[in-house]
This record gives C-alpha cells, structure tokens and sequence, in this order.
C-alpha cells in the first residue's frame, strides 16, 4: 500500500495527471451517453463533470492543483470554438437564407436571458457581486470569465453558473424541441447555441450537423451582444 502511495504522490505532482483524468473522465462519459443512445439526460459533460470531481473528493486535490495540470484544455477552447466556422462555410447559402430571421431570435433571446437573470437576482436581493457573476451566464466560458473579471465579478463563479446553464440547456433543449414540435434543425440548433452556449453546441451536433452549424453561430454572436449588453445592463441595476 505505501509503495501504490508513493507512486500517487509522484504522479499527483504530475501536471499532465489531470489532463489525463479530464480526457479518461469524457471518455467514460461518452461511452455512457452512446449506450444510452445519446439521451439528453445521459449529457457527457454533465457526466464526466462527475466522475472528475469525485476523483478530485477522494484524493482530497484542491481545484487550483487540479486546473494547474488541465488548464490545457480550456486552452483549446479558443480553438475549438474557431473550428466551428468550417460547418458554417459548408452551409453558408443555408445560414445566408435565414440571416434575419436569425438576428431578430439572437436580439431577442439574449436581452431575455440577461433581463431575466439579473431581474430576478435583484428580486431576491442576491448580493451585487453574485449578480455580476451570473449576469453573462450564456455564454462561452471563456468570454464569460473575462467579462465578469472586468466588471469586478468572481471568474470561477462565472465558470460554475456558465456550465451548470450550459449542461441544464443541452438536457432540456431536445425535449422541449420536441414537445413545441419544432422539427426545424436551423431553429433547434440556433435555440441550442443561444441558450446554452458550448455545451448546447455540442449537444446540437450530436443531433444533427446542420443544428450544430446554427448552434455555433448563436454562440458566436450571442457572446458578442452579450458582452456589449451586460455592462449596460449593471449600470441600470441599483
């Protein structure tokens, strides 16, 4: 038993240690999700999201140790998120054909979602702070944790509530598609990317490739209205 501790505690100070957890953790995840037919309640982020907190619960690591040997991962998330202009190239003409369309649901759905979220925090008297932090709820972490930085809220709360919205949405968006009997795949994917950024993104290509393209561009441009809107917003709110 002390020798497996010894060699623990080697690979614990090991940076790449938790990368390679990260990507076992989704990789189990995914399997799971695929066995259940990829279910919306079966969401692997949600899952491996699990798995690696409880691995971080039962050998006591620090999340600041834990994110030192996977910050390359939200390194790629920059990336990642450019990557997504090549299905937008490839149906360009079908972006092109629902261009208005597409803008009055991005002006809408982002001024609901931040109104309706710091509305309500104020109602229940949630501290200015907090409020800061949750305020650029939807959308991608990345662009998130830098406004809330700005502005003079906490970035690893802002991370927190961006992907427990970004999960939340990717859960109910099939769901809810299909109870509003919504078969369009350019409206599901764009609903997806707006409401639950990254996460409902990759939810929406799961589904189909052409929701996955308009997912990404509500993510997109959703990250960018936000960002202008949200300082304006905190002006307003006493």
């Amino acid at each position: 038993m002390s020798g497996e501790f010894a060699v623990w505690v080697y690979l614990s100070r090991t940076p790449l240690l938790w990368l390679t957890v990260t990507l076992v953790a989704y990789l189990v995840a995914d399997r799971i999700a695929a066995a259940t037919g990829r279910s919306p309640l079966a969401n692997p982020v949600l899952i491996a999201i699990v798995l690696t907190g409880a691995v971080l619960a039962l050998t006591g690591t620090p999340y600041a140790d834990y994110f030192q040997g996977a910050q390359f991962v939200h390194f790629l998330l920059g990336p990642a998120t450019v990557m997504l202009a090549l299905p937008l190239y490839e149906h360009r003409a079908t972006v092109m054909r629902a261009l208005l369309p597409m803008l009055a649901a991005l002006v809408v759905g982002c001024v609901v979602a931040l109104i309706s979220a710091v509305g309500l925090a104020r109602l229940l008297d949630i501290p200015r702070p907090v409020i800061t932090a949750l305020s650029p709820k939807s959308i991608t972490s990345g662009v998130a944790m830098g406004v809330s930085e700005t502005l003079g809220g906490d970035p690893t709360l802002t991370a927190v509530i961006v992907m427990l919205t970004g999960v939340t949405g990717a859960i109910l968006v099939t769901p809810l598609m299909d109870a509003l009997r919504i078969r369009d795949m350019r409206a599901r994917g764009f609903a997806a990317g707006l409401a639950a950024h990254g996460v409902g993104t990759a939810r929406a290509f799961q589904v189909s490739e052409v929701a996955g393209t308009f997912a990404g561009i509500a993510m997109g441009l959703n990250a960018l209205l936000t960002a202008i809107l949200v300082p304006l917003v905190l002006t307003l709110v006493p």
